[in-house]
């Protein structure tokens, strides 16, 4: 069962806003098992510019789901994060079934009823249609962002002194994020 807390920035939560988002999730549960217990942790937020950003990460044992939206009308943005939402659980279905059919395994089905197994899309197979292989050269995160620039990439690999394997990105916002690797 799916339970959901809605919290708001610059905003906030009334009861309307908080049924709503929770009759817009509700439609997830009948993907779950009844003994699946998971969290929808929903933060709306409003800017200064009348735009109304939507986020829903729903944290799981087996995966984590994760949409946000951003649109002048929050409840088309609450609806089009469950859309998302429930499209990404339809295709981790299709493909977590289609494995566990290949291989043998029972265990790994999600609920299945007729109603839902024709709602999902065969989806293409993903292909690897490109291979780089990259030497990574030590630097600090202010040269990779550098590297990255001069690449005209929204990413970039790079090796710390430490040896250790880290990834800058550029954020939406035009800011930049690190992703740490650890073992």
């Amino acid at each position: 069962m799916l339970k959901v807390i809605t919290r708001g920035e610059n905003i906030e939560v009334t009861e309307a806003i908080r049924s709503y988002v929770e009759k817009r999730l509700e439609k997830l549960n009948r993907y779950l098992g009844d003994d699946v217990e998971a969290t929808a942790h929903v933060n709306v937020k409003v800017y200064p510019e009348k735009t109304s950003k939507v986020e829903v990460t729903i944290p799981m044992s087996f995966l984590t789901l994760r949409a946000e939206e951003s649109q002048t009308d929050m409840y088309a943005a609450i609806d089009f994060v469950s859309e998302k939402l429930e499209r990404q659980i339809r295709k981790h279905k299709t493909k977590v079934n289609r494995k566990s059919r290949e291989k043998g395994y029972k265990g790994l089905e999600f609920v299945t009823d007729e109603a839902v197994d024709n709602e999902v899309e065969t989806e293409d197979n993903i292909e690897v249609v490109r291979t780089k292989h990259v030497s990574l050269k030590p630097m600090d995160s202010e040269e990779a962002i550098l590297q990255m620039e001069m690449l005209g990439h929204n990413f970039f690999v790079y090796e710390d002194e430490d040896q250790s394997v880290h990834v800058v990105y550029r954020r939406k916002d035009g800011r930049y994020g690190l992703i740490e690797a650890t073992n």
